[in-house]
């Protein structure tokens, strides 16, 4: 901490750790803000007085199963339950083990963990702490209770979950409960959004279209008309988001570049016998992946459903922002647009 130039931290012990971490907060408190224990214990043999312990015999035969498997990965059916048919994640935690130490010298080091007593430590940690145990933990939740109650003022939290790793699943859990404790507020994630312009386009009548052209031609015809929209859409710097049917659903940063990319996309597949009709509105956005959502995107859709053939509707958002871009409006008034709160202005590009 002192090569670091940090003068005082949270302290995270996690297992093994919560002795180190706990001696540490007991010995430096004005050098430890909180402390915080995951998944460990005040001691780890068995005593007279602390039957939670691990007896004598039991540690015996762990000794050389440790050292055996030690490097295999096996230790993950005990340490991760929630990962152990994951195949990569045991090759991983094999490689981990490798890298970290030899098996002879993880036996030396349980021996020296079966050694640790930090009983005498704990009513004299004087720093607010922490303390989190998954239900299911193999090591007993109630060594995690034990250190609550022993510990002034210390707050106990149990998680769900089995894994005695606390980053192999569950993470988000561990650290909502640990930021909320260290800031006093847990943070609630804001869905990313962001303000686009969204341009709807279908065309005109395709029912019958197709019906007239039967299938193979209506796809073909299909084909090309994406083709001529996607052409438009790219020359305008739009970003194509989807299709359904005869529809298209684009996003673009200006509003005047979707009108255009609309009127550019209705003449040119007019030479192709094609009516069609366009929506596009300016709102705020959530963004889903490469999709977007959020009522915005309704009220795109349904002002393009008002449009009429060859018509590029937008919604007065649209109109007041292209103001000064050289493009010009008819008034369609008041609109009622399907399942969207209230009626909404709207106006005509033809």
């Amino acid at each position: 901490m002192d090569a670091a130039g940090s003068e005082r931290a949270a302290v995270f012990g996690v297992s093994e750790g919560g002795a180190l971490a706990s001696l540490f907060a007991a010995s430096y408190p004005a050098r430890t803000s909180a402390l915080i224990l995951f998944g460990t214990r005040a001691r780890w043999s068995w005593a007279p007085d602390y039957p939670m312990g691990t007896r004598a015999e039991g540690a015996s035969a762990f000794m050389p199963a440790i050292e055996s498997m030690w490097g295999s990965g096996l230790a993950v059916d005990r340490l991760a339950p929630s990962r152990s048919k994951d195949q990569a994640f045991r090759e991983w935690w094999g490689k981990l083990e490798r890298m970290s130490a030899s098996p002879a010298d993880i036996v030396a080091l349980y021996r020296m963990i079966f050694e640790i007593d930090t009983r005498a430590v704990l009513s004299a940690i004087r720093v607010p702490t922490l303390v989190l145990h998954r239900k299911q933990d193999a090591l007993p939740i109630a060594e995690g209770r034990y250190l609550a109650e022993r510990i002034p003022r210390a707050k106990f939290v149990e998680l769900e979950g089995t894994d005695h790793i606390p980053w192999s699943t569950g993470a988000d859990q561990l650290v909502d409960e640990i930021e909320e404790f260290l800031t006093g507020a847990r943070r609630v994630p804001e869905p990313d959004r962001v303000l686009t312009t969204m341009l709807f386009i279908d065309i005109v009548g395709s029912t019958d279209e197709a019906a007239q052209l039967g299938d193979h031609k209506w796809r073909d015809l299909l084909e090309r008309y994406y083709a001529v929209a996607r052409r438009q859409i790219a020359r305008f710097n739009g970003r194509e988001i989807g299709t359904a049917g005869d529809g298209m659903f684009a996003s673009f940063d200006g509003p005047a570049r979707a009108v255009r990319s609309a009127l550019a996309i209705r003449d040119a597949v007019g030479a192709m016998s094609l009516r069609v009709r366009a929506g596009v509105h300016t709102g705020e956005c959530e963004i889903m992946g490469d999709n977007l959502g959020g009522i915005a995107v309704h009220i795109g859709a349904r002002v393009c459903e008002a449009a009429a053939p060859d018509e590029v509707l937008v919604s007065s958002t649209v109109k007041d922002l292209v103001a000064g871009a050289g493009l010009h409006f008819v008034d369609r008034g008041a609109h009622a647009l399907k399942g969207v709160p209230e009626s909404w202005n709207v106006k005509a590009r033809t």
